[in-house]
């Protein structure tokens, strides 16, 4: 099976995580086990401090496997190389919090930033491809924009689109709703979903909004590193 046809992009067995050395060890995921469904999106929830963003870290690429196992798209990760990672790396999509735009670049340019990174497409196409994103986003008329001159959802939303244009096989997202408004929040989770629905990207997203939980497939809530509660049909 190719990967971008694997049943379960995500396999997570007996992953446990610490923070600090010596007599500061505190452990902050205990024996950790899920599976997550291709095409499926899934909301991670949970006080502060629950573990939620270290988990999705974990199974991003973006903080080493210490103990247990972790597959993303049919590759073990403890252990990885760091070449490995970054091979895998470009197969995701991250939608963080912080917008982490480029200031001196415009809407358009930031999202094209991703499809050079890939090398998806001559330049025409990703022009092409980076402002019909951005129109889905309710961004044309702020295309040629610099950061500056846009508001705190807007930027946020040219984020969602340079993690979106190069059609990642899996995304992760860390309360991408939180600077937008009800309408802006649930327009990028139904696109999310729809993502889901029609190419197979598996979504993976930590929020606290719950104006969007009924479009989650399942919902894992984490306490204290542990899953008290999984609505895994």
């Amino acid at each position: 099976m190719a990967d971008n046809q694997i049943t379960h992009p995500i396999k997570v067995q007996g992953l446990n995580h610490f923070f600090g050395t010596g007599e500061a060890r505190k452990q902050a995921i205990w024996d950790l086990n899920l599976t997550i469904k291709r095409g499926s999106l899934t909301i991670l929830m949970g006080p502060s401090g629950s573990g939620k963003t270290t988990v999705l870290t974990l199974m991003g690429c973006l903080r080493n496997v210490q103990e247990g196992r972790v597959g993303l798209l049919g590759h073990e990760l403890h252990g990885a190389s760091e070449a490995q990672l970054v091979q895998l790396r470009r197969r995701l999509g991250f939608i963080f919090q912080a917008h982490n735009l480029h200031e001196s670049l415009t809407a358009t340019q930031n999202v094209l930033m991703a499809l050079q990174v890939h090398g998806r497409g001559n330049a025409a196409k990703q022009q092409v491809a980076a402002r019909h994103i951005l129109g889905l986003l309710g961004l044309a008329d702020r295309a040629d924009y610099l950061p500056q001159n846009l508001s705190g959802g807007q930027k946020q939303r040219v984020a969602i689109a340079r993690a979106l244009v190069s059609n990642p096989e899996v995304i992760f997202a860390d309360e991408p709703t939180a600077a937008l408004d009800k309408e802006s929040g649930r327009v990028v989770v139904e696109m999310l979903k729809k993502l889901g629905q029609a190419r197979g990207t598996t979504t993976v997203m930590v929020t606290h909004d719950n104006r969007i939980m009924d479009l989650a497939d399942r919902i894992i809530t984490l306490e204290e590193g542990r899953v008290v509660q999984d609505t895994a049909p």
